[in-house]
Parts: C-alpha cells; sequence; structure tokens
C-alpha cells in the first residue's frame, strides 16, 4: 500500500439528462492521508457532494461515474461489484448525510440501528454489541447512553440525532469518514457543537475525515487542506491556512 489512504485520479461523473449531458464532476483529483482532515468546498451545485457519492458508489441513474480511479487502501473501490462495496460502506468508509431524519429508520430505537452496524461489520456478540452502542452515544456526548438506546429519533433534538448519526458512522472504527454537509441542518450554535465533536473523534479515532461544505469558514477552522470546487472541478488545492490567508483562484476569494 503506498503512502495515501485514498487517491482520487480523474474522475468524471456525469448526469444524462433530457437536455444533454451534465458533467457534475469533470476531472477531480485529490489525494488523503491517514488521519487527515480534508475540506472539499464550493457553492451549491458545484460537484462537490457529487463527488462525495461517487467515491462510494452511490450515484444513482441518470447519473455515473464514467472515468477515474479511487483508490482506497490500494484498491480501486470503481472496480468492485455492488456486493463488495456493500461490504466496504459502513465498515471501511463511512458518510455521514446532510439531514439526519433522513439518515435514520423512524421506526426503529437507536440502539438498534447501531446494533444492526455492529451486527454488519464487527464480531461482537449481542451483549457486547449493546455495550458498545452505550459506549458510542456516550462517546458523542449523549447523556444517559443506556437509557436512550431505547429512545427513537424523533424524541432527540437535531443536533442529539446528528449526535446519533455520527454514531453510527463510527460504530465500525472505519479508516475514511465523508461528511456531506452534516451541520447544514442545524442553528448556529449547535453547528459548532457538531463540527468540534467530529473533529475530536476523528483525531482520537484515528479515521480520516472529508467535509463536504458550502462554508469556507467552517473548513478553515478544522480541515488541514482545501479543495475548492467549482463547476465540477478543483479550482484551487492547498494547507488550509495558506488557502484562507492568500487565495489565488478568483472564486476562493
Amino acid at each position: 500500500m503506498g503512502e495515501f489512504l485514498l487517491e482520487v485520479k480523474n474522475l468524471h461523473t456525469v448526469f444524462e439528462l433530457f437536455r444533454g449531458t451534465v458533467k457534475a464532476v469533470d476531472g477531480v483529483d485529490f489525494t488523503l492521508k491517514e488521519g487527515e482532515i480534508l475540506g472539499i468546498v464550493g457553492e451549491s451545485g458545484g460537484g462537490k457532494s457529487v463527488t462525495g457519492f461517487s467515491l462510494l458508489g452511490l450515484i444513482d441513474p441518470p447519473g455515473r461515474v464514467v472515468a477515474g480511479e479511487v483508490v482506497f487502501r490500494g484498491e480501486d473501490l470503481l472496480k468492485k461489484s455492488e456486493e463488495e462495496m456493500r461490504a466496504i460502506r459502513g465498515r471501511d468508509i463511512s458518510m455521514i448525510f446532510q439531514d439526519p431524519m433522513t439518515s435514520l429508520n423512524p421506526l426503529h430505537t437507536v440502539g438498534r440501528q447501531i446494533d444492526e452496524m455492529l451486527a454488519l461489520h464487527t464480531d461482537l456478540r449481542p451483549g457486547e454489541r449493546r455495550a458498545r452502542a452505550a459506549e458510542l452515544l456516550t462517546e458523542v456526548g449523549i447523556p444517559n447512553s443506556e437509557d436512550r438506546l431505547e429512545s427513537y429519533p424523533h424524541q432527540f433534538s437535531g443536533g442529539m440525532r446528528q449526535r446519533v448519526v455520527i454514531a453510527i458512522a463510527l460504530a465500525a472504527r472505519p479508516g475514511l469518514i465523508i461528511a456531506d454537509e452534516p451541520t447544514t441542518a442545524l442553528d448556529v450554535t449547535v453547528q459548532a457543537q457538531i463540527l468540534a465533536l467530529m473533529e475530536d473523534l476523528v483525531k482520537r479515532s484515528g479515521s480520516a475525515l472529508i467535509l463536504i461544505t458550502h462554508d469556507l469558514a467552517v473548513v478553515s477552522e478544522m480541515a488541514h487542506r482545501v479543495a475548492v470546487m467549482y463547476c465540477g472541478r478543483i479550482v484551487e488545492e492547498g494547507p488550509a491556512e495558506a488557502l484562507i490567508k492568500t487565495p489565488l483562484h478568483p472564486y476562493t476569494g
């Protein structure tokens, strides 16, 4: 395995629409090291979320990845079958979505949903899984974790629901977490709390993080490097501090 956890090379994702072909991701390249935090920032429609979904093979028709490589731990994910990708999602790479209510099943307790992830991707026995689920809720800052395992998603506030989603994402100790606008649906105070939590957890777990956001200020606070996307392309990339202080591309400035 090389020096990088993830290497994305010449990634192209298109959407075949009635009015023609839309190049949502147009030749994207970037790398990510173990434990590194990369911010992908850009305006809505710039291709950043489609990039994240493309990495995990989550592009639905009429969209499709038409070219490129997504090399994770030395293996090209674009050559994997859907069955192989299902095993990788959650175990090796987890994704945190914008709206926690679309990520959580409203009919199941949060304990059951964490248990399902642990049963799928770990060798823990049922009793061990319950203890681990309570431990995960504690790690993400949910009090009375043992009792809250029996709660349903609607019994949590928006910020607490996103904490549950983060707990599920961390359950199998993945090497990479992709967070797609993880705080957009939350108020400003809760946003700051969730971002601080994510930064702390990835540092402690050693996971790498791709943080996708429209907010340059968010990535400037916690990312090691920033990639700026515009019209499906990365127009600028570099260390977060340097890029924000002395942007080279007009869009970044």
